[in-house]
């Protein structure tokens, strides 16, 4: 009477039994299906960086110089080449953002048959999670974070020094603090993450709370390139907001737990 009810409870639910069903493949045919994901990703890649290119001065001049615009900086070229290779630069980093979606639906549809019904809800979740906490940080730094850095640095001339600034040093600096904080956005899927696996707790992020904003400060003292206070606060700022945040998700996912 007891045995039939274990064994039901012991198989899998009919989506995930069917989600594995087929032959195995082998090593080589999954290096093979690798290698053609990769190449799709990369053909993606390309459209996008021919239809960056198409737009390339606009990419140029409305896009990359629209902070240093607003900041009143003056730039200049001091390398032959410098204005070709900036606009490379420019469509190539435009063609992998384009790019992008069609590189990690190729991903997704590697990873995919290997996945339960419930874990492929949970990455399509961490990547929605993923991608708009990272656009958030781009954002943040695209139209807040550069200007006030920027309009900072322009302030310091003088009628014998102008503050001039080599076009290739910008672009370095303003890919660099948005890459850095489009990642510093993820704090709250990387702490979501590490309570899910049972390493982060919520109680544990409220005791040290003002630990970590002696952190946010002294990295915002770091990163950030001014030593104007304003700035280091407008950068410190999200930080520990994205902090609060995350307890709440923690939170969330430790009551989920249990």
């Amino acid at each position: 009477m007891d045995e039939q009810p274990i064994a039901e409870q012991r198989e899998e639910p009919p989506s995930e039994v069917a989600e594995h069903d087929g032959t195995e493949m082998s090593f080589w045919e999954h290096l093979g299906e690798l290698r053609r994901r990769v190449l799709l990703g990369l053909i993606g890649v390309l459209i996008g960086c021919v239809f960056a290119a198409l737009r390339a001065e606009w990419l140029v001049e409305e896009v990359l110089l629209y902070p240093a615009r607003q900041a009143g900086l003056a730039l200049q070229n001091l390398r032959p080449f410098g204005m070709v290779m900036l606009y490379i630069k420019v469509v190539f980093v435009a063609g992998v953002v384009l790019g992008m979606p069609f590189v990690l639906y190729q991903l997704w549809r590697f990873v995919a048959p290997g996945l339960y019904a419930h874990e492929r809800r949970w990455a399509r979740q961490l990547t929605l999670w993923t991608s708009l906490c990272f656009l958030l940080g781009v954002a943040f730094a695209y139209r807040v974070l550069l200007p006030s850095m920027l309009r900072f640095a322009a302030q310091f001339s003088s009628e014998q020094i102008r503050t001039v600034v080599d076009v290739t040093e910008y672009y370095g600096f303003v890919t660099t603090t948005v890459l850095v904080m489009g990642l510093v956005f993820e704090l709250p899927v990387v702490l979501g993450v590490l309570a899910w696996i049972g390493i982060a707790r919520a109680a544990f992020l409220r005791r040290y709370r003002r630990h970590a904003i002696v952190v946010f400060l002294i990295l915002a003292a770091v990163l950030t390139p001014t030593p104007d206070p304003v700035n280091q606060l407008i950068f410190a700022f999200p930080l520990w907001l994205l902090y609060e945040v995350s307890i709440v998700v923690v939170k969330v996912i430790e009551q989920r737990r249990s």
